[in-house]
């Protein structure tokens, strides 16, 4: 298929370019920078400049391309978001980029969308034990104003993809991305510098190798069904106190102390994140359907192969 990429330079974006090619479809990568350009067309796919959050631009940038598919994996972080600020950017990708990408399958001719989705729509709430399927309802409301905008836009940004009739639409529910990506790193550093604490209690999240990311969205791409949303996860979810001991462990930093989880609240996105909030997702539906599964089947063989 000739696909159309946008975020092609970003976190999951670069291993897709790839990933896609070696299945044989060719990739006409969206950027906003020459520098982006650049990389896209020395990784064998063809350029198109143009920013998903300007309409006007996106949809001249397109006029008289015609592509097979639209992928949307573009997203604004660059970096551990702390304050809930910090993914104003990203929602907004999700609102307004996803109905300018919708617009401009429609004039390229896509009959295939695959969107970027998140675990955090299943509401940064207690889920419990039971793990999370894609019956459990997702973009449920809040009444916290700040957490409501980002559940907001990714019940939009599945809407838009999901329920439209002029393609078959479908939604990638990833896990907590980690691997040789912004966030990751990040923690690495502060683990590094022991300025990694262990907040008690600490939520449960469900993670996927940026490598396995990719890997899934070919897999949806060519099998994935219409107006369905699949968790993108890997087989172990885990407590956010051990993965940061884990990352620790892992470049041999001495152990990060404990603290009271309420002293995260002043970082108060990354307190919803990793304080409130337990998402066990399953990923059956994703294995039977789409003929995946995850690479790391734990974050334990990610870290160990990949940093």
């Amino acid at each position: 298929m000739k696909v159309l990429l946008a975020g092609a330079t970003g976190t999951i974006g670069k291993p897709l370019v790839a990933r896609l090619r070696e299945a044989g479809h060719t990739v006409i990568g969206i950027s906003r920078s020459a520098t982006g350009a650049e990389w896209l067309e020395h990784e064998g796919a063809t350029a198109i400049h143009a920013d998903v959050l300007d309409r006007v631009d996106l949809l001249r940038a397109v006029a008289g391309t015609r592509a097979d598919a639209v992928i949307h994996q573009a997203t604004a972080l660059k970096g551990l978001p702390v304050f809930h600020r910090d993914l104003h950017a990203t929602d907004r990708l999700r609102d307004e980029g996803t109905s300018a990408l919708v617009e401009a399958a429609q004039r390229i001719g896509a009959t295939r969308f695959v969107t970027q989705s998140f675990f955090l729509g299943y509401g940064y709430r207690d889920l419990g034990e039971d793990l999370v399927t894609e019956e459990t309802e997702f973009g449920q409301s809040d009444r916290n104003r700040a957490v409501e905008r980002h559940l907001a836009s990714m019940r939009t940004n599945e809407s838009l993809v999901r329920t439209n009739r002029s393609f078959d639409g479908i939604a990638l529910r990833f896990g907590m991305f980690y691997g040789p990506e912004p966030s990751t790193r990040e923690l690495l550093s502060l683990a590094a510098k022991g300025w990694l604490p262990v907040p008690k209690p600490s939520g449960t999240v469900s993670l996927i190798h940026i490598y396995d990311a990719a890997e899934a969205t070919v897999a949806a791409l060519e099998q994935g069904k219409a107006g369905e949303a699949y968790n993108i996860c890997d087989d172990l979810p885990v407590s956010f106190s051990a993965y940061i001991s884990a990352l620790a462990n892992q470049i041999g930093a001495r152990r990060p102390a404990e603290v009271p989880g309420w002293l995260l609240k002043p970082a108060s996105y990354l307190h919803a994140m990793i304080v409130d909030t337990r998402v066990r997702m399953g990923n059956e539906k994703a294995k039977a359907e789409l003929g995946w599964s995850p690479t790391y089947s734990t974050y334990r063989e990610g870290l160990a192969r990949t940093l």
